[in-house]
């Protein structure tokens, strides 16, 4: 994906792409090759596979939400920052936290947000039942290739608030949905929507789930 085919697939997804953003996402692209020589924050280094793998496919999350409306947004696994740090480039209106249980790479993120002068935006060193464990609430919690959907209702649910959701982001899950209908009707989450779409170029198949509670009684 070039930066003119980005910026058009990015305006399809009804965001605007300005200089400003540009210039950020080219600080966030150079510094994680730079960085990734020493250290393993991702297998794709291509700057065509970079926009797209990474940098559009964090932005599909509007494809399910519209994150103007919401206030506060938690990404579990973050690794080296996607969705958050590019949905944060998008949306300064969201205060957002990054968690990994890597040190190294959360002092990375810290280091690229002093970098691109970012505020309302921090990475901890933290797992997400010790998120749970602090009381933490959310408006959003999301997740991109971190683990099995099962596995993560248990870390994420607990921590989206009263009116919040849960916003997984998959490739082809139906298997792991299944797997997935006895945590959710134990715990009376629901559904809420799914979206089914295509990575643009490559066409492989990209899944957006967003889980709700029904009745919340914590």
């Amino acid at each position: 994906m070039t930066i003119d085919e980005f910026i058009k697939a990015v305006e399809d997804l009804g965001l605007k792409v300005t200089s400003k953003e540009l210039e950020k996402l080219d600080i966030i692209y150079n510094t994680l090759i730079e960085t990734n020589k020493t250290m393993n924050l991702t297998r794709i280094t291509e700057k065509t596979d970079v926009y797209l793998k990474h940098f559009y496919d964090s932005l599909t999350l509007v494809k399910a939400y519209d994150l103007s409306k919401a206030k506060t947004l938690c990404d579990i696994g973050t690794g080296a920052g996607f969705p958050g740090l590019i949905i944060k480039i998008f949306y300064p209106n969201l205060d957002i936290t990054l968690v990994d249980s890597l040190l190294k790479r959360v002092n990375y993120l810290n280091n690229l947000i002093e970098k691109l002068n970012l505020k309302g935006i921090k990475a901890y060193h933290k797992r997400a039942e010790e998120l749970i464990k602090e009381g933490k609430k959310f408006d959003i919690v999301t997740a991109r290739a971190v683990a099995s959907l099962p596995k993560l209702l248990l870390w994420t649910m607990p921590l989206v608030n009263k009116s919040g959701s849960f916003l997984a982001m998959k490739g082809n899950v139906e298997e792991e949905l299944i797997d997935s209908s006895k945590i959710i009707l134990k715990n009376n989450y629901y559904l809420a929507n799914k979206i089914i779409f295509t990575l643009p170029k490559e066409n492989s198949t990209r899944t957006i789930l967003e889980f709700k509670c029904k009745n919340d009684k914590r």
